[in-house]
């Protein structure tokens, strides 16, 4: 069965390419105004280089940053192509499995930085053993939305907003992982004084971590250690 689902997987490589694309603040839909939309859908596979910041091309600002105050709840989305929204469709799909994670990081200006500076971890859901689901799994039934947090306690001022997921189909060799991920350029309100101590970009993750580098097909499978730091719960 694990041998004809990681076939399965090899063969659906293309169908699976995605993007998040639009943000939604407290319900309200911002659309992809202060997204820094990748030039495509591929994922990036060297964890060492910069475009595991915001993706290839993820220093080009949005047209915007979208304010979001702090305490509130930010809705990530992803769809496979660009612009289109069609919840029909899986968010990934082609057997993509992996976690979820979204950091926040404080930038001086949210349309000129460059992702740098270090990033704290504000969300993360991996692998549920019980049923055998992975987060990413719930982007693709719910119309590649995640409902996201903000901090209340953090600094008001401008923040890149980093969404990411990983596929993992091809995970059991160093290189296999696919990062899907992408920059959103906010303004926070509100909130309080936590400034959080964070990672950087290249340097979080190495390609032979447990969590990057792993067989989700081999019947020793059970468990999942999400990459990168702890979830910030100030």
């Amino acid at each position: 069965m694990r041998f004809a689902a990681a076939a399965l997987a090899f063969s659906t490589l293309a169908s699976g390419h995605a993007t998040f694309q639009d943000l939604w603040v407290d319900g309200k839909d911002q659309a992809s105004t202060c997204a820094r939309l990748p030039a495509n859908n591929n994922p990036v596979t060297n964890v060492g280089g910069t475009d595991i910041r915001c993706n290839v091309g993820g220093n080009k600002p949005a047209g915007a940053k979208c304010t979001v105050p702090a305490g509130s709840t930010v809705t990530v989305e992803m769809h496979q192509q660009p612009g289109d929204r069609v919840c029909s469709k899986e968010a990934l799909g082609g057997n993509h499995f992996g976690p979820v994670m979204v950091y926040l990081s404080k930038v001086s200006d949210a349309a000129s930085a460059d992702g740098s500076s270090s990033w704290f971890k504000i969300f993360e859901a991996g692998y549920d053993p019980a049923t055998k689901t992975w987060a990413n799994d719930k982007l693709n039934k719910g119309c590649g939305k995640q409902d996201v947090k903000i901090p209340s306690s953090i600094a008001p001022g401008d923040y890149l907003l980093r969404a990411e997921t990983i596929a993992l189909h091809s995970a059991g060799q160093a290189g296999g992982a696919q990062f899907y991920m992408s920059c959103y350029q906010i303004t926070v309100t509100g909130g309080g004084s936590a400034n959080p101590a964070g990672v950087k970009f290249p340097g979080a993750y190495s390609a032979n971590d447990p969590g990057i580098k792993v067989d989700i097909w081999g019947q020793n499978f059970k468990e999942y250690k999400i990459p990168g730091p702890a979830v910030f719960t100030g």
